[in-house]
């Protein structure tokens, strides 16, 4: 609009310096007037000019690549609006994404509780729901207290941490307290595995003190080898020195836990099973497997599900940052709990000739322990493949314990322990960097180790609870289920229940 105002009063100055040329007796004054009106004049078309030229080129994409990449240099230099705040400003979007992803993962202790209970017959459900309520608290309190330091402190040997264990006394506003909140809700995650494997049978305290023992002391020193320098940067003269496996062969690679959370869990689970022998009525007298079924198989559709939202916090929470990479890591999560659905469902559809429910679900549960060491190093299409061959491992696993007459009752170590080695050794296989023999020999050693080492471990523990305190009720306890002998309480008390015992 200004333009055309601008183009309208040119003629109109033109019409009026007329009279001035024609007055020639007029003066001075007027002759001055009149070339300063002409000059002007002329000024005013050379903008018009110029206007025009450079609204032709912010046509020109050229033109436009040109200021974009001015602009993003300027960015680059901190040359914007952000000044010197913007590091600090990316820092906070990594706390806040990294609590977020913490409070998904916390979420994953009411998916398991939902699973574990729908897959224990009804006189147990009190105590399913117990268990995954203490396991979380049993947790954060054990790890607050030693086993924080025993994980991330400064390493002795790279086999232990140990420094001041009163880790309270950092300030309120320390990053520390952001890596620790996304630690605790693994510690929790790693401990409950046990849980679902060993239902309807395990005394009460048998359990906690089980569960405090591996939050304090089994999983961070074992977490240790692995993880020991994540700690570092947050808190100044806190960590920061690497477990021994960090700096073993090519260094070993745990990117989420696929051994560290998952590996240790499932052979603490696997100990566990061990030592308290199957559930009255599982196997008969021949050793032929019966099946005790759970009674509420939808409840585990919906604690399967609670499980996959979860595991995105698992896995993209990680990073530790709020940056681009969330994306493809949350990608590879999706796509390899859906091949390992896919895959445990067709594979025991061929074997079997139905599509079993259970089955299908711990496929989804197998594939995506499977991407979690890889989730950062791998593509879409490894993800495809990684699930899909966890979903028969955990399918294959459940067969085979079956078969060794060892009672699971929610399938947790073929998911957790099979499907967590297999997840590890998958960083050497499907590494996006190519393969190499040298960094799958390191991820062998590395995963086998962790998970050798934490089965003994365990075993003597879960002997020594059975010994001194008791892991294992009694037979006539099992019949009238767990509920009513350990908490004097009934999870369904209006209604009755028929149960195979």
């Amino acid at each position: 609009m200004m333009r055309s105002l601008r183009i309208l009063l040119l003629p109109l100055l033109l019409l009026l310096a007329c009279p001035v040329v024609g007055a020639q007796e007029a003066g001075d004054a007027d002759l001055q007037r009149l070339n300063l009106l002409i000059e002007q004049a002329n000024k005013m078309k050379e903008r018009i000019e110029l206007e025009k030229k450079a609204e032709a080129a912010l046509d020109d994409p050229d033109f436009q690549k040109k200021k974009l990449r001015e602009l993003d240099q300027k960015i680059q230099t901190l040359d914007s609006p952000l000044g010197e705040n913007k590091p600090q400003i990316q820092k906070n979007i990594d706390y806040v994404w990294t609590v977020t992803a913490g409070i998904l993962v916390m979420m994953m202790q009411l998916g398991f509780a939902m699973l574990e209970i729908g897959l224990c017959r009804s006189r147990n459900a009190i105590n399913v729901a117990m268990k995954n309520v203490l396991d979380f608290s049993a947790a954060a309190l054990a790890f607050l207290l030693f086993g924080f330091t025993f994980m991330f402190g400064t390493t002795e040997g790279g086999w232990i941490g140990s420094q001041d264990f009163a880790v309270w006394k950092f300030s309120a506003d320390s990053p520390i307290w952001t890596f620790f909140f996304f630690q605790v809700v693994f510690v929790a995650t790693a401990c409950t595995i046990a849980s679902g494997a060993m239902a309807e049978r395990t005394k009460f305290t048998g359990y906690l003190c089980y569960a405090v023992v591996l939050s304090g002391f089994l999983y961070p020193v074992f977490g240790h080898w692995v993880w020991g320098s994540f700690g570092g940067g947050f808190e100044e003269g806190f960590g920061g020195s690497p477990g021994w496996l960090e700096t073993f062969g090519t260094g070993f690679l745990d990117f989420a836990g696929s051994t560290v959370v998952h590996g240790i869990g499932g052979a603490s689970a696997l100990a566990g099973i061990i030592v308290l022998g199957p559930r009255v009525g599982r196997f008969d007298e021949d050793g032929n497997p019966r099946y005790l079924p759970g009674h509420n198989l939808p409840l585990v559709c919906f604690g399967t599900l609670i499980l996959w939202v979860g595991w995105f916090g698992f896995n993209a929470g990680s990073l530790v940052e709020g940056s681009a990479g969330i994306g493809r890591i949350c990608v590879n999560t999706a796509i390899a709990g859906a091949a390992g659905c896919f895959i445990a469902m067709i594979f025991f559809w061929m074997i079997r000739g139905v599509p079993n429910v259970l089955i299908t679900l711990n496929g989804v549960l197998g594939g995506l322990v499977g991407i979690t060491a890889c989730a950062d190093v791998v593509t879409p299409l490894s993800a495809v493949i990684i699930g899909g061959v966890a979903g028969i491992v955990a399918t294959a696993g459940a067969i085979l314990l079956e078969k060794m007459r060892l009672d699971d009752v929610v399938g947790a170590v073929p998911v957790h322990l099979f499907c967590g080695i297999w997840g590890t050794l998958s960083v050497g296989i499907f590494h996006e960097e190519g393969f190499t023999l040298a960094r799958l020999g390191t991820q062998l050693f590395g995963t086998l180790a962790v998970c050798i080492g934490a089965f003994f471990i365990a075993l003597i523990l879960f002997k020594v609870i059975d010994t001194f305190i008791g892991l294992r009720v009694s037979d006539e306890e099992q019949q009238d289920g767990l509920d009513f002998t350990e908490h004097s309480m009934n999870a369904y008390a209006d209604f009755q229940t028929t149960e195979n015992h």
